[in-house]
């Protein structure tokens, strides 16, 4: 529920397919900045938060109805490397259940595949203040293959 609640400042109009959507303050600080203090998230907003393609989302949305979606991911190329998906404990836009999903299909593929939940974490986990402890996990995974 909370996926479709982050989604739905787009997904709510079909006619923003074509537009670049614009979230107000509170719907950033639900969707990306729910997970730090209400200063940071502020900072993240005014930092970060610019009109955005309603695109990729609709493309997301629909992606099972429709075979030929950009959005359709090749789970069985051999030629795959490693992935590390990672989810953040928090996080409304993308959580645990659809990252695991995602994980689930990934699992198949030869190439190696994990998951990890950042404790405490939104989906800002990558610009917000705890950034380093996700960029330190990520190396932490790739220096385990090169």
């Amino acid at each position: 529920i909370s996926a479709l609640k982050s989604a739905w400042p787009v997904l709510g109009n079909p006619s923003n397919y074509q537009r670049a959507i614009p979230l107000t303050y509170e719907q950033f600080r639900f969707g990306f900045a729910n997970a730090v203090s209400e200063d940071e998230a502020k900072q993240l907003y005014a930092e970060f938060a610019v009109p955005a393609s309603g695109v990729p989302l609709f493309q997301a949305a629909t992606a099972n109805l429709n075979p030929w979606t950009e959005a359709k991911v090749d789970t069985e190329n051999p030629e795959r490397g490693p992935l590390l998906i990672v989810s953040g404990e928090k996080d409304n836009t993308v959580p645990w259940a659809i990252a695991d999903a995602s994980y689930k299909q990934q699992k198949r593929n030869e190439g190696v595949t994990e998951i990890i939940e950042m404790p405490n974490r939104g989906h800002a986990l990558v610009i917000d203040s705890g950034w380093r402890e996700v960029a330190d996990t990520a190396l932490a995974f790739i220096k385990r293959f090169v």
